[in-house]
């Protein structure tokens, strides 16, 4: 077999599954939906410079009432004085900007604090983000007041019972 016949063999077959998404690919996109990683957002990104960060209009006031501890508790690439959804997003955008990615090694922790570059990365996409973050915040809520509601026994439904219990028995005759 030569190598033109190969090619021409291997060059007309396409996978079955090559255009439907996978399950996989589309759990990802839900999630980046979520969390605010939009192609907006991530265009929005390669405009960022060094000197979009280091000249950014920072109050050193704000420093000071920075907790030493939450810095040393962080995991892997994030740090722990972000929210949740933040935290989950700053770990979601370094991994689809690498402009953004190669930004924060440069900046942390010559020029920046880890806490600062965090702190201005969400003022300078607070437009692009802000709605995800409200919408994940009235989730949670809701998502709070559904688990509050199971451990809270129904009492009327108990009363309901009840009711409807004494109720047969004044009705039926007694027998006896």
């Amino acid at each position: 077999m030569d190598f033109t016949s190969w090619f021409r063999r291997s060059s007309g077959k396409i996978p079955k599954n090559q255009n439907q998404p996978t399950k996989s690919n589309l759990l990802q996109e839900y999630e980046e939906e979520l969390l605010g990683v939009t192609d907006q957002l991530l265009d929005h990104l390669k405009t960022f410079t060094l000197d979009t960060f280091k000249n950014f209009p920072f109050k050193d006031d704000d420093e000071a009432a920075y907790d030493v501890e939450a810095a040393t508790n962080s995991s892997g690439n994030v740090r722990k004085d972000l929210s949740e959804w933040q935290e989950r997003h700053a770990f979601l955008v370094l991994s689809k900007s690498k402009e953004l990615s190669h930004l924060r090694f440069r900046l942390c922790p010559a020029h920046l604090k880890e806490q600062q570059f965090w702190r201005i990365y969400f003022m300078l996409v607070h437009d692009y983000v802000a709605e995800y973050e409200i919408r994940a915040i009235q989730r949670a809520k809701i998502k709070s007041m559904a688990m509050e509601n199971e451990e809270k026994p129904n009492a009327s439904a108990y009363e309901v019972e009840m009711a409807e219990t004494k109720q047969a028995a004044v009705l039926s005759p007694s027998t006896p």
